[in-house]
């Protein structure tokens, strides 16, 4: 085990990638020259050269384009958008393209490529840069969206997003490329779909993902102060969820919290409690509750952009709630 950063998984994971299967390129705003916003593509122009990380005028919907019609022709384009907020210029493109061409071609055209970049709020950068995207994306058939919240999982995710033969999309938490982590040694994949117990205890379930898991875990080690072991699923991916996941620790404590960076309405916290009331309604000791933003555009001011945003003290409250432990 190495402890590196999330940053530095990423950067690893395309390297091998790209060491492996010479149809892999990167390609977007200052990935090349720059090494990338986020520094995340550090060092691959020196080594792969600039037919194979392609730096892009400003014109999202441009070059997702050209990445969906160069996997359309047997290559694996990475493509990084400097932030989701600016995809939402490319959304035609994700959406009406990469995202339906298999269907559409009666299998003939598949589309292996990843669309990547930081997502959700970071630290005051205004309503427009400040969006959480999974329940937007998650809900059109034919991408998969995964929410990478350690690591670990953004080097195993990253890789198998990669050689997967659809679209996939890589949310990565805007606040996380600092943070770090164990990464195994070696080949290190992380299937899609397959979520993972991050704590486990037997009094709640917090079931989150993407950049809410150390939200989720420091509410965990809060909680066990006062005797309260919850289980901590991180889901990793959101399409496909693992519904079964879900299903076993519910049924293991009989009360869950929905932990989620966006909005409450048709947000991911609304799926997963459909999930637990059609499949687990009899296990339930106490309704789902949800924690999550504060539905309102993201404020600039610090204090009301802290107010906003969902945190421990949040999420702690709503699993002595389910308990009904509060005062």
């Amino acid at each position: 085990m190495a402890t590196i950063t999330y940053r530095d998984a990423l950067n690893q994971a395309l390297r091998e990638e790209m060491q492996r299967d010479d149809r892999v390129f990167l390609m977007g705003e200052e990935v090349a020259v720059y090494q990338g916003a986020y520094k995340v593509s550090k060092g691959l122009l020196q080594e792969f050269g600039e037919r194979r990380v392609v730096d892009t005028p400003i014109t999202e919907l441009g070059f997702a384009g050209v990445g969906v019609g160069a996997a359309m022709t047997g290559l694996r384009p990475v493509i990084e958008f400097m932030t989701w907020n600016f995809a939402l210029l490319a959304l035609d493109q994700v959406v009406n393209s990469a995202a339906k061409m298999l269907y559409m071609s009666g299998g003939q055209f598949a589309v292996p490529m990843v669309f990547r970049g930081p997502n959700g709020a970071a630290l005051q950068l205004g309503a427009q840069h400040s969006q959480a995207w999974e329940s937007w994306l998650m809900h059109i058939p034919g991408l998969k969206v995964v929410t990478p919240g350690t690591p670990a999982d953004a080097k195993g995710l990253l890789k198998s997003a990669i050689r997967d033969d659809n679209p996939v999309l890589v949310l990565e938490g805007e606040m996380l490329y600092n943070t770090k982590g164990e990464v195994p040694d070696g080949e290190h994949l992380v299937p899609l779909g397959v979520a993972e117990l991050k704590r486990s205890g037997e009094h709640c379930s917090i079931i989150t993902n993407g950049k809410m898991v150390l939200v989720a875990l420091q509410a965990a080690d809060q909680l066990a102060k006062d005797g309260i072991r919850v289980d901590v699923l991180d889901l990793r991916t959101v399409r496909p969820m693992d519904e079964a996941a879900i299903m076993a620790t519910v049924r293991k404590t009989n009360r869950a919290v929905v932990l989620e960076e966006g909005w409450s309405a048709s947000g991911i916290g609304g799926h997963v409690a459909d999930v637990i009331q059609r499949e687990c309604f009899d296990d339930l000791d106490a309704p789902v509750l949800r924690a999550h933003q504060a539905d309102a555009p993201m404020p600039y001011a610090k204090n009301l952009e802290r107010a906003a945003k969902p945190d421990a003290a949040k999420t702690i409250a709503a699993v002595k709630r389910v308990m009904y432990l509060d005062s």
